[in-house]
C-alpha cells in the first residue's frame, strides 16, 4: 500500500479533486441510507392503513414518495458530479505520472537504456499508470461511501439488536484476513505475468522498428512465434492466478454468506415474534443489503488494488534509478546542489557560465527534476588555464561490463583547434571515446578533461553544450526538416537553418520537396535516403556551433560527390575548432593534424599522417591495404571500417 501512497503523493496537487470526490461519496452514502428509512416508514404507514388506521395515510405516503424522488435526484446529480471529478482527476493524474516518468527517463544515464528494451520501458509506463489511476479513481469513488455506509449500518443495527451489529462487524475483519491470505501468491503471479508482457512488448517494438530486416530475412513467422510464446506463458500464469483468486473468493463469499444467513434468521424470527415491525424488518433487510454490497464489491476493489500495487512497484523502481546528476562525483570545487537547483553549476577547476533564458525553475516545478530536462540555459566551460588542453585522456579505462574492457589506460591530449582522427579496428573503442566525451558514460578509472574540467565532476549541461556531434547512424526525429536541423538550437531563425543546410550540402535536395524545410520526414527520417539523413545531421551540428566537434564516421553514408561537398563545409566548420574525427575513408583522415591509432583499446601510435605513413604501424598498414587489390587485403581493410 505504501507504493500506492507514494504514487498518489506525486499528484498531491490534485487534492481539490480528491476532496470533491470524497464529498460526493459522502452525500451519495447519505442518500443511500435515507432511502431504506423512507421505505421502512412507508411500509409501516401502508400496513397501518390496511389494518384500518388510514387517517392521513395518503398525504404521508405522497410526501414519502416525494422524499424518495428527492433523494434519488440528489444521488443522480451528485454521482455524476463525482464521476466528472473522478474522470478529470484520473486523466490529470495520468498526465502527471507520465510526465514524471518520462522526465526521469530523460535524466537517466545512457547505461540504463543499454540494459532495457524500449518496448519494455513503454509497456511498464502504460501498465503501471493505467492500473494506478484506475485504482485511484475507484478508491476515491467507492472507499469513503463504503466506509460511511458500513458505519451507519452498524450503528442503526445496534439500536435494534447488538447481535446484528456484532455479526455485521465480523464480516470485515474476516474478509480482510481471507483476502490477505490470497494476495501474496496473487501478486507473485501478477509480477511474473507482467514480466512476460514487458518482454513481448519489448520485442514487438524492436520488430516494428526493424521491419525491413525482418521481411528481408523472411523471419515474420519466427518473430510471431517468439511473441506468441510470451503471451501463452502469460495466459498460463493468468489461469493459475485466476483459479487461485476465484477459489479463494468462493471461500470468502461462502463464509460471508453464513454470517448473512444468521443475520436474516434473527431479523425474520424477531419480526415474526413481534419484536420488530414489518417496517423495521424492511429497514434492516435493506441495511444488510447496503452492508453486503460494499463487501461484495471489495473483491473488485482489492483486485484493482493488487494490480496497482504490482504495477506501481515497477514505476517506482524506475523513479529510484540514479540520474546522471545523481552520479556526479562532487568535489569541494563543484557544488552539485547548484546544478540540481537549476543554477549555473560550478565545475571542478573553474566556473561554468550560463547564458540564455532561465526556465529551469519552471521545469523543477512541473516535473520535480533537475534542469537536465527541459529548456535549460546554455552552459559554457571556461578553460581552467590558457595552457589547458581542449581534451585530455589521463589513464582512462572503460568497459560496458566488468569482464569486457573496451578502453585500457588511454592517455593522450588534444590541443585547442586541433583536428585529430581516431583509427582502429571495428569494436576497438572509437565510438566509445566519443560517448565518454559527451558524458554518456563515465570512465571506470583515470580522468577525462575538457578544457581542464573533469567530466565526472562537471555540470553535464556544460559538457554537452560544449560539443557538436554527428553520429554514424544519423538519428532523426519525426517532424519537419526545419525542426531536425534546429534540434540543438530551437530558436534559430530560418535564415540560420538554411545557411547550415547549404554548408552541409543539404539545401539542394531540401528545396526539391514540395514543402521545403517544412517537409515531414517520417519516423527516424524514413522518407529520406541514408545520405540525405546524414546531411541533415551534419547541418544540425553546424547550426549548434559548439567549440568541440565530434564526427563519428559522419560521411559514411555519402557518395563521393556529396562527401566532397560536405567535407568542404566541415573543413570550414572545423577551422579554429577542436575536432575529433572517426572516419570511414582514408582521404578524410589524411587532412587531420594528428592521428591516434588504437589497438585492443590502447593507444598504439600518435603522430601526423606523414609521420605515421612511414612508421610501420596501423596507419601505414591501412595505406598499404588500400593500395592492394588482393581479396585478403580488402577484407582486412574492412576490419578497420575503412572504405578507402
Amino acid at each position: 500500500m505504501r507504493s500506492i501512497v507514494r504514487i498518489l503523493s506525486i499528484g498531491r496537487s490534485l487534492w481539490p479533486y480528491y476532496l470533491g470526490i470524497t464529498v460526493a461519496s459522502v452525500l451519495i452514502s447519505g442518500t443511500s441510507l435515507a432511502t431504506p428509512a423512507i421505505i421502512a416508514r412507508a411500509t409501516d404507514v401502508v400496513v397501518a392503513a390496511l389494518q384500518g388506521n388510514s387517517d392521513g395515510a395518503v398525504p404521508r405516503l405522497a410526501w414519502l414518495a416525494v422524499g424518495l424522488f428527492a433523494t434519488g435526484l440528489v444521488a443522480t446529480v451528485v454521482s455524476n458530479v463525482g464521476g466528472y471529478l473522478g474522470d478529470v482527476m484520473a486523466v490529470r493524474l495520468r498526465a502527471i505520472l507520465s510526465q514524471r516518468y518520462f522526465a526521469h527517463l530523460l535524466a537517466l544515464p545512457r547505461r540504463y537504456f543499454d540494459e532495457e528494451l524500449t518496448g519494455t520501458i513503454i509497456g511498464r509506463l502504460q501498465r503501471s499508470i493505467t492500473q494506478t489511476t484506475g485504482f485511484a479513481n475507484s478508491f476515491a469513488n467507492s472507499f469513503f461511501s463504503m466506509l460511511i455506509t458500513v458505519a451507519a449500518a452498524l450503528v442503526i443495527a445496534a439500536t435494534y439488536s447488538p447481535w446484528l451489529a456484532l455479526l455485521l462487524f465480523a464480516i470485515y475483519p474476516l474478509f480482510t484476513w481471507l483476502t490477505t491470505i490470497t494476495s501474496k501468491r496473487w501478486q507473485r503471479l501478477e509480477t511474473a505475468k507482467n514480466r512476460e508482457y514487458d518482454e513481448a512488448s519489448g520485442r514487438f517494438t524492436e520488430v516494428i522498428g526493424q521491419i525491413s530486416v525482418v521481411k528481408s530475412y523472411r523471419q515474420e513467422l519466427r518473430e510471431l512465434r517468439l511473441f506468441d510464446r510470451h503471451y501463452r506463458e502469460a495466459n498460463d500464469l493468468t489461469q493459475r492466478q485466476s483459479r487461485w483468486w476465484h477459489g479463494m473468493d468462493i471461500a470468502r463469499r461462502g463464509a460471508l454468506d453464513l454470517i448473512f444467513l444468521a443475520i436474516y434468521l434473527i431479523v425474520f424470527i424477531q419480526t415474526a415474534r413481534g419484536v420488530f415491525s414489518v417496517g423495521d424488518m424492511v429497514l434492516l433487510v435493506q441495511l444488510v443489503a447496503l452492508a453486503r454490497n460494499p463487501v461484495m464489491s471489495m473483491s473488485y476493489l482489492v483486485d484493482s488494488w493488487q494490480r496497482a500495487v504490482t504495477g506501481s512497484k515497477d514505476y517506482l523502481a524506475a523513479l529510484v534509478e540514479e540520474t546522471e546528476t545523481d552520479e556526479l562525483t562532487v568535489t569541494p570545487a563543484g557544488d552539485r546542489s547548484l546544478v540540481r537547483a537549476g543554477a549555473s553549476g560550478g565545475a571542478a577547476g573553474g566556473p561554468a557560465t550560463s547564458t540564455g533564458p532561465e526556465t529551469a525553475a519552471e521545469d523543477e516545478d512541473e516535473y520535480g527534476l533537475a534542469t537536465i530536462v527541459g529548456e535549460s540555459p546554455t552552459v559554457e566551460l571556461t578553460p581552467t588555464s590558457p595552457s589547458a588542453p581542449a581534451i585530455e585522456f589521463d589513464h582512462v579505462s572503460f568497459g560496458y561490463d566488468e569482464d569486457t574492457p573496451v578502453l585500457r589506460d588511454l592517455t593522450f591530449a588534444v590541443a585547442r583547434g586541433e583536428r585529430v582522427a581516431i583509427v582502429g579496428e571495428s569494436g576497438g573503442g572509437k565510438t566509445t571515446m566519443a560517448s565518454l566525451l559527451l558524458g554518456l558514460y563515465r570512465p571506470e578509472s583515470g580522468r577525462l578533461l575538457l578544457d581542464g574540467h573533469d567530466v565526472t565532476t562537471t555540470d553535464l549541461r556544460a559538457v554537452r553544450d560544449h560539443a557538436g556531434v554527428v553520429f554514424q547512424d544519423a538519428a532523426l526525429f519525426s517532424g519537419t526538416i526545419r525542426e531536425n536541423i534546429s534540434y540543438g538550437r530551437p530558436t534559430a531563425s530560418l535564415a540560420e537553418i538554411e545557411a547550415a543546410a547549404r554548408r552541409a550540402n543539404a539545401e539542394e535536395f531540401i528545396t526539391r520537396f514540395a514543402d521545403g524545410y517544412d517537409s515531414q520526414i517520417g519516423e527516424r527520417g524514413v522518407k529520406l535516403s541514408g545520405g540525405q539523413k546524414q546531411r541533415i545531421a551534419i547541418a544540425r551540428a553546424i547550426l549548434k556551433d559548439a567549440p568541440l566537434l565530434i564526427l563519428d564516421e559522419a560521411t559514411s553514408s555519402l557518395d563521393s560527390r556529396s562527401e566532397r561537398l560536405v567535407q568542404e563545409g566541415l573543413d570550414e566548420l572545423m577551422d579554429g575548432r577542436t575536432s575529433v574525427i572517426i572516419a570511414h575513408r582514408l582521404a578524410t583522415i589524411a587532412t587531420v593534424d594528428r592521428i591516434v591509432t588504437l589497438v585492443d583499446g590502447r593507444v598504439d601510435e600518435i603522430g601526423t599522417p606523414d609521420e605515421l605513413a612511414t612508421s610501420g604501424g596501423v596507419y601505414a598498414e591501412l595505406l598499404a591495404l588500400q593500395a592492394s587489390s588482393a581479396k585478403r587485403d580488402r577484407k582486412r581493410l574492412r576490419q578497420f571500417d575503412i572504405a578507402g
